[in-house]
């Protein structure tokens, strides 16, 4: 694949308009005193990031409220959070919920149309909108399948006998995550990562009132990221066959346990669901490509962030350099400092052509995306604790004090690092993807 690893105009115009509304409302003063905070997301700059903005719909095709736009301008996004370290759930609920939806939908209209395979609406909506035809990405696929559903409609009415396909669950949520109305959380351990077994820590253990359609699900899953604010979690669980699940928050028998963790700009919490009622989103094999969809978006976006958390403390760390002097002289000057700041721009540098290059592939639903985003995670990771360690010690004494924003960004990183995925775990993953063997 030949991608294009330069921002696009709107790219640029969303990334400046986000850095000056979190320049105005995330100053580092104000999300240090958050952290000090029981909770400390920020509701409202994440209902004005969701809704005015328009972050929470992104990925979300047009014909469900969304922009219809795609990973790329959501990772051009995510630098710009990275860079502020902005207390919001946008992560849990823009990149990865959304992403398991999209695939959930997908699968669900590709179910439909395979039942409808003999209706000429149906074959005549694949010509002209069909997978991967309109467009690219998980927007554009889910759009074309708003088209086919479209088509097929009308003449399922009229057909004698014939009964309307149902409604995807997964789509009626979109929609509420699009506007903004609705938060939500894949239910999954922070350190899971994409490839792995369906992580399902709950089970089904009895089914719902009559006639609601509903199950009982049962479990703990700890260290959720994202999940206090969500007002849905998506909940692997154990079955026959296994699923995914939608559990409202506010629903009885859902409880949720704040953590003490090491980044508060995103919390993370325990949940254990006692008998709580669930509707089913997913099942079987669309659940599993639901669940890796999720987690692989949360990896690649991830990565974005990391990057902009590095870049901006490769920025304050030189700006700090030109006018801290010593020895009659701006410590910018010495050897010793100019390489080492040196030395993390080539790695900030190649870390942002490895997290440009998932976004891409992300985008395009290109078949090398699993490689590209084990390397940006790795690579991201890595160079975003670089960066942090570097702007906590090259600012002296004052990088070491609260009211410095440098341990707001270490301790991002080093949080960031874990979540889906370590650099370790991805390395590892990334060399079975392209058959390197093990010492």
């Amino acid at each position: 694949m030949s991608a294009d690893l330069l921002y696009s105009e709107t790219e640029r115009d969303l990334a400046a308009a986000l850095a000056g509304l979190l320049a105005d409302q995330a100053a580092p003063a104000d999300v240090i005193a958050r952290t000090e905070r029981t909770e400390a997301y920020d509701g409202k700059l994440w209902r004005t990031v969701a809704a005015e903005i328009g972050i929470a719909g992104l990925l979300i095709p047009e014909a469900l409220g969304g922009a219809g736009a795609s990973y790329r301008e959501l990772a051009a996004a995510a630098e710009q959070f990275g860079a502020f370290a902005a207390p919001i759930p946008y992560l849990g609920s823009a990149a990865v919920a959304t992403a398991a939806l999209l695939s959930a939908a997908r699968s669900a209209a590709a179910s439909s149309a395979a039942h409808s395979a003999d209706h000429p609406a149906a074959a005549a909506a694949d010509d002209e909108g069909g997978f991967g035809s309109a467009g690219s990405g998980p927007a554009a696929a889910v759009r074309a399948a708003q088209l086919r559903a479209a088509a097929q409609a009308p003449a399922a009415g009229a057909s004698s006998g014939a009964s309307a396909a149902p409604v995807s669950p997964a789509a009626a949520l979109l929609r509420q995550l699009a506007d903004g109305s609705l938060t939500a959380a894949l239910a999954v351990t922070a350190a899971t990562r994409s490839g792995t077994p369906f992580p399902a820590l709950a089970r089904v253990t009895g089914r719902g009132a009559a006639g609601s359609g509903t199950v009982k699900l049962t479990g703990t899953i700890p260290a959720v990221t994202d999940a206090l604010p969500a007002d849905v979690l998506l909940v692997p669980a154990d079955g026959v066959p296994s699923a995914l699940y939608l559990v409202e928050t506010a629903a009885p028998g859902v409880h949720r346990t704040p953590r003490v963790s090491l980044d508060m700009t995103r919390q993370l919490c325990d949940i254990t669901l006692d008998g709580a009622q669930a509707r089913q989103v997913a099942v079987g094999a669309a659940a599993e490509a639901a669940v890796s969809a999720g987690l692989a978006a949360g990896a690649g976006i991830l990565a974005a962030e990391q990057l902009g958390l590095a870049q901006r403390c490769l920025d304050l760390t030189v700006a700090y350099a030109k006018e801290r002097r010593q020895f009659a002289r701006q410590i910018g000057s010495f050897q010793a400092i100019k390489h080492r700041l040196a030395d993390l721009w080539t790695t900030i540098a190649l870390a942002r052509a490895a997290s440009r290059y998932a976004a891409a592939c992300l985008a395009d639903d290109d078949p090398d995306a699993p490689v590209a985003v084990a390397l940006a995670k790795s690579a991201c990771s890595e160079a975003a604790v670089s960066a942090a360690q570097e702007c906590v010690q090259l600012h002296g004494g004052i990088g070491f004090t609260w009211e410095h924003p440098a341990h707001l960004y270490l301790k991002r990183a080093k949080a960031a690092s874990v979540i889906y995925g370590t650099p370790g775990a991805h390395r590892a993953a990334l060399a079975d993807l392209v058959n390197i063997p093990s010492p």
